[in-house]
């Protein structure tokens, strides 16, 4: 198992210091905010850690400080409802003694009923798509630095972009975009971690989709990008260490904010997630920007 993996099975496995209160920490790894979909991934397994034989179908949250990688985040559960078929919990991240983050999250019974998906679009496999590290050696006068050493570093997603162009000049083009993802070595068989890993990942590059159609890109220094809010809703049984297809698009950009759409399938053409965010996407000014 690879160091990234180890380390993000370690970040997703809470320390429980009451029955609705959790602890998790943050890799040291340079960044100087939280990774947003750490906060994620760590407040569902806060949640999850307090529903038993059901599981989660969806998730609503909202954004509120850029937490501190330094310190701990404390994850408090509030259990607002226990129905037959329904589990309702609301969740807060807490750091400073104040909230980070909240999400609300629901649990669902296992049941059958009318199914329907949209088909999978007809793209190359991974297979047949250069690595990240192959793209950065192929152009490294082209790619800036802030780009190639996040590529370069090990991390414990995978990507492999359909078209990697865009970061090679950053034209404006229509924008959506698919990327094959898959965490980069075997995790747990356990549901609730691959679905925890899941929505760890799913903020990874959703953000980026609204710059794609302004020729910008979330590395550039002089636009301030942050994510405020992320849905999600989980479909159908998978597994996060196979290859899945994020089908991303941005319908809308206004007033400093970029919203952004997902689809998440399965490499045979299963819809197994969908998402939605909203996300900050605020120009800085040179003289406004501090270095």
């Amino acid at each position: 198992m690879s160091d990234a993996i180890e380390n993000l099975i370690s970040i997703l496995d809470l320390e429980q210091l009451e029955d609705n209160l959790f602890r998790g920490r943050s890799p040291q790894d340079g960044w100087q905010r939280v990774y947003g979909g750490q906060v994620i991934g760590q407040a569902l397994v806060a949640a999850s850690r307090t529903v038993a034989d059901r599981h989660v179908h969806s998730l609503h949250g909202y954004f509120m400080l850029g937490g501190d990688p330094k310190v701990p985040i404390i994850y408090e559960v509030e259990r607002i409802r226990d129905g037959g078929s329904f589990t309702t919990r609301r969740v807060v991240a807490i750091q400073h003694g104040k909230a980070i983050f909240s999400m609300s999250c629901s649990f669902h019974i296992e049941e059958s009923g009318l199914e329907h998906q949209f088909e999978m679009p007809d793209i190359p496999d991974p297979e047949d798509l250069p690595d990240v590290g192959s793209f950065v050696a192929q152009f490294p006068d082209k790619i800036p630095s802030a780009i190639r050493k996040y590529w370069e570093r090990e991390r414990p997603i995978e990507f492999r972009p359909v078209d990697l162009s865009r970061y090679a000049g950053n034209p404006k083009k229509v924008p959506y975009q698919h990327i094959w993802f898959r965490a980069s070595a075997p995790l747990p068989d356990s549901p609730e971690i691959q679905r925890c890993a899941l929505a760890y990942a799913s903020d990874m590059t959703l953000l980026d989709t609204s710059l794609i159609a302004h020729g910008r890109s979330v590395f550039e220094r002089d636009i301030m990008v942050a994510s405020l809010d992320h849905a999600m809703w989980f479909h159908r049984p998978f597994r996060c260490d196979e290859w899945l297809l994020y089908v991303e698009d941005s319908p809308s950009t206004q007033g400093a904010r970029g919203f952004n759409r997902g689809l998440i399938y399965t490499r045979q053409g299963t819809l197994v997630a969908s998402t939605a965010q909203e996300g900050l996407i605020r120009p800085i000014s040179r003289e406004g920007r501090k270095d």
